[in-house]
């Protein structure tokens, strides 16, 4: 009930305040389990890859937040699981394959800082140990006010291909690339990619 009242709570005020837009929606599966991987540029970014989604999305968060009052009982609430600074531990890690296999959808940014525009592995080796859908999501924009925020979503990204013991090369670095590319391709043409 929280997590619905506050989506369309912010869907209202990011429409209003950033104009958003959605493309591609119909590529995010609407069962089993789907891990969201977006480019960052804001501390905006999670409400507007997650709330014009009719399914709930699951995002880390910095753990000091989840001892804020009020915002670490509602980001709680919203979805929101901690991590500490300093790299993922291995209950995050856990808790973020559990979501994926237990058939829910995650949002992740592979680049980790905003604007690094390069990939780290976690979203790869996640996607491959929860067997998780892939979903690209471009976010484009520059969220000042009354301008227009797009978010595109991609087709599913196959990564069977890397799921082979005798492939050459690190297998989550070149699914890690793969991701990055399809993100970067709807970046650049503003449209959802095909696989």
């Amino acid at each position: 009930m929280i997590y619905v009242f506050c989506r369309n709570v912010l869907r209202l005020i990011y429409a209003i305040l950033f104009r958003l837009e959605a493309v591609g929606k119909e590529n995010v599966p609407k069962e089993g389990g789907v891990m969201l991987c977006s480019n960052h540029i804001s501390n905006f970014d999670p409400p507007t890859v997650g709330i014009l989604l009719d399914r709930k999305v699951h995002f880390m968060a910095k753990a000091e937040l989840f001892k804020v009052p009020v915002l670490g009982w509602l980001i709680e609430r919203l979805g929101a699981f901690p991590v500490k600074r300093g790299g993922v531990s291995k209950e995050s890690i856990k808790l973020a394959i559990t979501i994926l296999r237990e058939g829910k959808v995650m949002g992740i940014f592979p680049e980790g800082s905003r604007g690094a525009g390069i990939g780290k592995k976690g979203a790869a080796s996640f996607a491959l140990r929860s067997g998780a859908a892939v979903i690209p999501v471009a976010v484009i924009g520059n969220y000042k006010v009354f301008r227009k925020i797009k978010v595109i979503y991609g087709a599913p990204v196959s990564l069977e291909e890397f799921k082979s013991r005798d492939m050459e090369g690190d297998p989550l670095e070149l699914a890690t690339d793969k991701i990055m590319s399809r993100i970067k391709i709807m970046k650049e043409t503003g449209q959802p990619t095909l696989d």
